[in-house]
């Protein structure tokens, strides 16, 4: 099947899509991006994946290039074309093409781009095993929050992760945890309570995060939003990631050293199905 993406207002084989060697992305890394997950062919969440993408878009000065329900539409059918039951849509907005210049021009015509893809989201081996994450320094930019293209130094630390014999990498600042390379942080008391950062510049407002913290409220667990050392993640009962694409995804291991029993915990467990059942629900 011919994979299908989205290209400034064109539905095109990917192979046929183009795009202009000056864009302000590819000298500048001037561009933001979002991941939508796919179930049951429906998208999740999109609503706050949208707020996310037009806050943003703000920070850096640009403009949505068009109405959220028409880039709703567009999702939607980048869906239809691809046959995507389960997966994601990844769309990525760019200033647009100018010549190459450290000052951000004004006016231009963002490049707006869409693809899909098919992924094994609920049926994740790593949700019956449970991951291992390595630690890295946090020497990424000073606005996390804004979901940027500029990716460099979170691949270059979950690359070293692997070859490292970890599953990923959370980032370390000044002895705390920030979040990991591509999914928000949290650890779990040997007394029940879930601890993740509090939103700040320093990390990403995940939209699955919001929509974790809120289920686990829900559920009359405890939740603390406050940073968390290195020490006190190895001390934790249980840890976990959030992410479009990982849902809850249980940590058992941190840098070598064995959470509880070294499996994933009842917290993480919970958590992942009652988010796979409310996002079933609205799917």
């Amino acid at each position: 099947m011919t994979r299908i993406v989205y290209l400034n207002g064109d539905y095109l084989p990917a192979e046929e899509a183009k795009v202009s060697i000056f864009d302000r992305a590819f000298l500048m890394g001037d561009g933001v991006y979002e991941v939508t997950s796919v179930l049951g062919g429906r998208l999740i969440d999109f609503a706050g994946h949208v707020r996310r993408l037009e806050r943003s878009l703000a920070e850096l000065g640009m403009e949505m290039p068009m109405p959220a329900a028409e880039l709703e539409a567009v999702h939607r059918e980048i869906v239809a074309q691809n046959a995507i039951v389960e997966g994601g849509v990844y769309l990525q907005i760019t200033r647009g093409v100018a010549d190459r210049d450290f000052l951000m021009p004004e006016g231009l015509t963002p490049t707006v781009v869409l693809f899909g893809m098919h992924m094994t989201l609920v049926d994740s081996p790593k949700a019956a095993t449970g991951m291992s994450v390595g630690l890295a320094e946090d020497q990424r930019w000073g606005r996390r929050d804004i979901k940027t293209v500029q990716l460099l130094y979170p691949s270059m630390a979950k690359t070293a992760a692997k070859k490292a014999g970890f599953d990923d990498a959370w980032l370390v600042e000044d002895g705390v945890v920030t979040e990991g390379t591509s999914n928000n942080a949290y650890i779990v008391t040997k007394d029940g309570r879930i601890v993740t950062r509090q939103l700040s510049n320093d990390i990403l407002h995940g939209i699955t995060r919001a929509a974790v913290l809120r289920l686990a409220g829900e559920a009359q667990m405890q939740v603390e939003e406050r940073p968390f050392t290195v020490e006190e993640a190895k001390e934790a009962a249980e840890a976990f990631i959030t992410s479009a694409t990982t849902f809850v995804m249980p940590v058992v291991s941190i840098d070598g050293t064995d959470l509880g029993d070294g499996k994933p915990g009842p917290v993480a467990k919970r958590l992942r199905e009652i988010y796979i059942e409310e996002s079933g629900a609205l799917a």
